[in-house]
């Protein structure tokens, strides 16, 4: 059967979760879970859990974990990545922070902004080793992303390794599942939609009703201001609507559904700052640090992973996973790849976020006919920081780093933006100290 390899295994949530997931599926029954991580500690932590889960509920799997790279690598077919590096939480807080202190008003800090500038230069050269490993180790296995910030490392890899397979991974587009069934008073499977756009600023662009083929939109500007004045969140359970400033203005003047809320929303939008709600940003991200830091203090942060009687996935690998075995020909609602011509208004070597084809052959997007121009024009804005980003990491050059930072629509002051990098250079001198 398959080897798995989980690169990240110790991360809170991932390795559990994806484990979780795995042991749920009869198509990969007998696979090798090879679980690996730099973090001894985090790694044994997941390794003891899984065997405990897996010898309870008598599932045909072999667990195995190492810390050793090129012993995870040997004989994979899939490889799932999600690593975050340093103190994950301490230098959120300085992506974050320290612009807003140079007068930079940016939202979140972690996938857009400078903060996403500077995430990435910190994470995109580790995830360019690991990817260099798989080259030379596993070529043929197909590879998954989970890191953020996902645009930029996406592009980074595949603009370096364009014959890799692949692809990006994120569960915004699960938001969906949550919210149209409401919406449009039936059962998601009753519903059929298209979403796109870039990782973390997609919209619903159509949906309807399978059985009668009719639009869904109707309903949903009907019942849209209804729904979301009263839809809370486990994050933010007292407060309706929360989270939602960016995503109420996107949807009142595009008249697009978001796929995702205001902390990653506002990211990529220099007039986000104006309209976000900045209360429920910092509640949402106060309650996710919380979680990830507490995550193996509390037995029920991860048993709900082990549930085998609910056969709902936590993430969305394992169906893809099964669908590549099976040679399924079926459509994910998202995913991330090179910019084919699936998105008109980006340039080809952007990673888009759009439907794909799942086969043998892995993962293939598609043409997304008549994106709208308008919200296209929001999405080409991040093409040159991103570009820039590749750039600067691959040459290990400060000065395009600079330029990153004067492409992205957030950064309103060069002297500020100049101030910014050398201090954040400072800072972390020891993931950015490469640039020169």
């Amino acid at each position: 059967m398959s080897k798995i390899v989980l690169i990240g295994a110790g991360s809170a949530n991932f390795g559990l979760g994806t484990i979780g997931d795995i042991f749920k599926s009869k198509a990969l029954e007998g696979s090798t879970v090879t679980l690996y991580d730099i973090n001894s500690k985090a790694l044994e932590n997941t390794k003891n859990i899984a065997i405990k889960y897996k010898e309870k509920l008598k599932v045909n799997y072999n667990i195995e974990a190492t810390t050793n790279r090129e012993n995870a690598l040997k004989g994979a077919a899939f490889c799932i990545i999600s690593i975050e590096v340093g103190s994950r939480f301490d230098l959120w807080d300085q992506d974050w922070k320290i612009p807003l202190q140079y007068g930079i008003k940016q939202i979140y800090g972690e996938n857009g902004g400078p903060g996403g500038l500077f995430h990435s230069l910190r994470i995109i050269p580790a995830i360019l080793d690991i990817c260099d490993d798989i080259v030379k180790i596993c070529p043929n296995a197909f590879v998954f992303n989970y890191s953020n910030p996902m645009q930029r490392i996406c592009h980074a890899v595949t603009s370096k390794y364009p014959e890799l397979n692949f692809t990006g991974l994120c569960h915004e587009i699960a938001s969906m599942e949550r919210q149209l069934p409401t919406l449009m008073e039936t059962d998601y499977s009753n519903i059929e939609i298209k979403a796109g756009g870039l990782n973390h600023l997609s919209i619903l662009l159509n949906v309807k009703y399978k059985d009668t083929q009719k639009d869904g939109y109707p309903i949903i500007h009907k019942k849209f201001k209804d729904y979301y004045s009263k839809v809370t969140s486990e994050y933010y359970p007292d407060k309706p609507g929360g989270e939602r400033g960016v995503f109420f203005e996107l949807y009142k003047i595009y008249g697009y559904l978001p796929i995702t809320t205001d902390s990653h929303l506002g990211e990529y939008i220099q007039w986000a700052y104006s309209v976000a709600d900045h209360e429920a940003i910092i509640e949402f991200y106060d309650n996710y640090k919380k979680r990830c830091l507490t995550f193996y203090d509390n037995e029920t942060h991860y048993s709900e992973y082990f549930n085998m009687s609910d056969h709902k996935m936590n993430e969305r690998i394992v169906p893809i996973l099964e669908a590549i075995i099976h040679d399924a020909n079926i459509e994910e609602p998202a995913v991330n790849v090179p910019n084919n011509n699936f998105i008109d208004s980006l340039p080809k070597d952007i990673v888009v976020e759009v439907p794909g084809i799942l086969n043998k052959s892995g993962v293939t997007g598609v043409r997304l006919e008549d994106y709208p121009k308008d919200f296209g024009s929001l999405l080409n804005n991040q093409a040159g920081t991103i570009q820039l980003t590749t750039e600067a990491i691959l040459n290990k050059s400060k000065n395009i780093a600079y330029k990153a930072l004067l492409a992205d629509p957030v950064v309103d002051n060069a002297i500020s933006a100049e101030k910014l990098l050398n201090t954040m250079i400072d800072f972390q001198q020891e993931y950015l100290g490469y640039l020169k």
